[in-house]
Formats: C-alpha cells, sequence, structure tokens
C-alpha cells in the first residue's frame, strides 16, 4: 500500500488510484491520521487531474462505509428523487406523497438550500411541528406505514462527506463533478434506498447554467450510482423560470399542499 506522500504524486501526476488507496485515504481522513493539509492536496489534485467513474465509484463507496449504512432490503424497493435544485423547485413536497399514496415507498435524505435555491429541508422546516431528524428505526416506520420519508443526514451517515465538504469549502474545490457526485451519492447509498431518480436542473434560475454542466453531471451521477449497484436514471428539467406560482420556503410549502388538494 502507498503511502500519503505516493498517493497525492500519483494523482497529482494523472495517475489513477485503486479503490483499496481510496478507502486506505478515507479511513485516514476520517480518524485524523491524515492531517488537513494533505486532504485539501487529495482535493485540488483530484479538481485538476479529475477522476475516473471507477475512483468516483471507489470514493463514494468509501465515504459511505466511513459511518452507518442502512439495510432497508426488506422493505424494497424504497426509491429516492434527488433534485440539484433551482428556484421554486417544490417538486418533491408534491412527488414523495403522490408515489406513497400510489402504493410506492419514497425514502428521501434530504439537504438545505444551496447558493440561492431553498432546500427541501428548508421548506419542511417551514411546517410547525414537523420533523426531519429522524434515526433508521423512525424511517423505516414511516416508510411502512405511510410510505415516504423525508429526513436529514444523521452524524453517523457518510461522516467523512462532513470533513471533506468543509475542506473543499475553503480550498476552492466545491464545483468537481467527481466530488459533487461522492457527496451527494455517498449519503444517497448509506440511506438504503434501492434506486434513485435525478432530476438535473438546468438555466439562470439552477445551481447549473448550461446544459453541457447539467448533462456532464447527470451522466456522472447515473453511471456511478450504477456502479455502485443501484438502479438510477436521470432528468434534465428547465429551470429557466421559478416552478409554480411561490417562491420562498414557507409560500412553497402551502403551495405544495394546495396542489396535493387539487385545489
Amino acid at each position: 500500500m502507498k503511502g500519503i506522500y505516493e498517493i497525492l504524486r500519483t494523482k497529482r501526476d494523472g495517475g489513477e488510484l485503486s479503490p483499496e488507496e481510496i478507502r486506505w485515504l478515507i479511513a485516514g481522513v476520517v480518524s485524523g491520521e491524515i492531517p488537513e493539509y494533505q486532504t485539501s492536496a487529495f482535493l485540488m489534485a483530484s479538481v485538476i487531474r479529475g477522476l475516473s467513474i471507477a475512483e468516483t465509484t471507489a470514493l463514494t463507496e468509501a465515504m459511505r462505509d466511513s459511518g452507518d449504512s442502512w439495510d432497508l432490503s426488506d422493505i424494497a424497493p424504497v426509491v429516492d428523487k434527488h433534485s440539484t435544485g433551482g428556484v421554486g423547485d417544490k417538486v418533491t413536497l408534491v412527488l414523495a406523497p403522490l408515489v406513497a399514496a400510489a402504493g410506492g415507498r419514497v425514502g428521501m435524505m434530504s439537504g438545505r438550500g444551496l447558493g440561492h435555491t431553498g432546500g427541501t429541508l428548508d421548506k419542511l422546516a417551514a411546517i410547525p411541528g414537523f420533523r426531519t431528524d429522524l434515526d433508521k428505526d423512525r424511517v423505516r416506520k414511516a416508510l411502512v406505514e405511510v410510505g415516504a420519508a423525508l429526513f436529514a443526514q444523521t452524524d453517523t451517515v457518510a461522516p467523512a462527506d462532513r470533513t471533506l465538504y468543509a475542506l473543499r469549502d475553503v480550498t476552492a474545490t466545491v464545483e468537481s463533478l467527481s466530488l459533487i457526485v461522492a457527496s451527494i451519492l455517498s449519503k444517497k447509498l448509506a440511506s438504503g434506498t434501492t434506486g434513485i431518480v435525478f432530476d438535473i436542473k438546468t438555466g439562470n434560475g439552477a445551481f447549473l447554467k448550461t446544459i453541457d454542466q447539467s448533462r456532464a453531471l447527470g451522466r456522472a451521477l447515473v453511471d456511478t450510482s450504477r456502479a455502485a449497484g443501484r438502479q438510477a436514471s436521470g432528468r434534465i428539467t428547465d429551470m429557466s423560470r421559478p416552478l409554480g406560482r411561490a417562491v420562498g420556503n414557507a409560500l412553497e410549502a402551502e403551495e405544495s399542499v394546495r396542489v396535493l388538494r387539487n385545489e
């Protein structure tokens, strides 16, 4: 096994890291044995040289395995829908109960806002008394009894992602597609979902502004999900104008309820 210096040199020179090297690296990051300055060097080398699908898959799985992984196979299929976000994007709030009403099971480990877009958790937080801090048992119960569960990442799920993201935020490495994919999918895979549908927003109201960026991210998300053993598909949807008539977390939650009531 190479040491951290050899791993950094390999990536710096454009070489490809093995899954074993990536697992060793992430284990060292989580344990603190690899200092932040060397982790930051790995992130920058990954941005400049890029990561192959094999490396991205290995990184995703290593980040997933850095904490708890939930097993929901006994109530499968459990499907997740992930949106890259946009102004007024409230699809999750409508889609999850509709799928549950049709007999499906939707489990979504959701996140906060990114940039100018409100995240699903932000919208749910606008509903008085709505809880998203659910553990595995509560999520399982909701999926069995209701058919849908929307919940936040727990402290024990993919802890490597929190460490890496904090460094990415201060080292100008946030925009790397491979690192974005690993960050998203490590949490999705750990939450026990068996299939994922990606809604890749594009346009001036989205996080990704161009169709080429959206296609690249969508392909990387789908390819990496499938390489990790999950069923996955993606759709690129237009975000050149807000979805619906309401913008703002509380207003979007209210509009979603009206849609479900067919008002």
